[in-house]
């Protein structure tokens, strides 16, 4: 059977398949595939009812680049804020890079921090696709990729403007990533709490597991909780 990770025409099946209540062991026939290839597949991306092709592919893609070493990001063009005080052009092109460099070290691809970091930086908190593009001196495509990631995390937004779109931050960009957060600590509190209930307790694996979950969902809890405070602190 064939080896290695699987290519998207191949998840594409595996969710096709998963739509269609075809068991494991038959999308691995069809694949060509193990059947523990399947499984880990579908496990560590959204599971049996969540999964989906292009995230999978997008998933598989950031681990991979989160095990590679972190890459120094390119320095990007400052925004003049020439009445700030203590603020020139050197240092803010500084700050723009260590900030960049921050984000990929925490988990954010590089070019999606890049963009982050400009819409964070502007007096308006936005930018076009064409802002980007010539700021940042990429292609277009990898500003609409950057852009299509972080919208999917609630951090960033689209503005129409006539014929164009306008990219936004604002003030709760914060709470939004906090929301995000929760969302990645209720999927592990659920599927270490699945792996428990599959190996019972009584396992090593699935006591593991259940000590997991447990983690999980009180953290779940307290992000929550906190989530929830700071919201009432911008209402007030």
């Amino acid at each position: 059977m064939a080896g290695g990770r699987l290519a998207y025409e191949e998840r594409q099946r595996v969710a096709a398949g998963l739509t269609a209540g075809l068991p494991y062991a038959e999308i691995a026939r069809r694949l060509g595939r193990s059947k523990s290839t399947i499984i880990r597949e579908v496990a560590r991306n959204g599971g049996h009812h969540r999964y989906r092709a292009n995230q999978a592919q997008q998933a598989t893609q950031w681990r991979a680049r989160r095990h590679r070493p972190v890459a120094q990001v390119a320095p990007v063009a400052p925004v003049a804020h020439a009445d700030a005080p203590g603020w020139d052009p050197e240092s803010g092109r500084d700050f723009e890079e260590r900030f960049a460099t921050m984000m990929t070290q925490t988990g954010i691809p590089a070019m999606m921090a890049r963009v982050l970091v400009c819409l964070f930086v502007s007096d308006t908190g936005g930018a076009t696709a064409a802002e980007l593009v010539a700021r940042l001196q990429v292609s277009p495509a990898s500003v609409s990729k950057a852009v299509a990631w972080l919208g999917q995390r609630g951090l960033v937004a689209r503005e129409r403007q006539g014929r164009r779109e306008r990219y936004l931050i604002d003030d709760h960009v914060c709470y939004q990533a906090w929301l995000a957060s929760l969302q990645g600590m209720a999927l592990w509190a659920d599927f270490t709490q699945q792996g428990a209930q599959l190996y019972g307790v009584t396992n090593p694996a699935g006591s593991r597991m259940h000590t997991a979950s447990q983690f999980f969902q009180h953290l779940h809890q307290d992000m929550a909780q906190a989530a929830e405070h700071w919201r009432h602190a911008l209402a007030n």
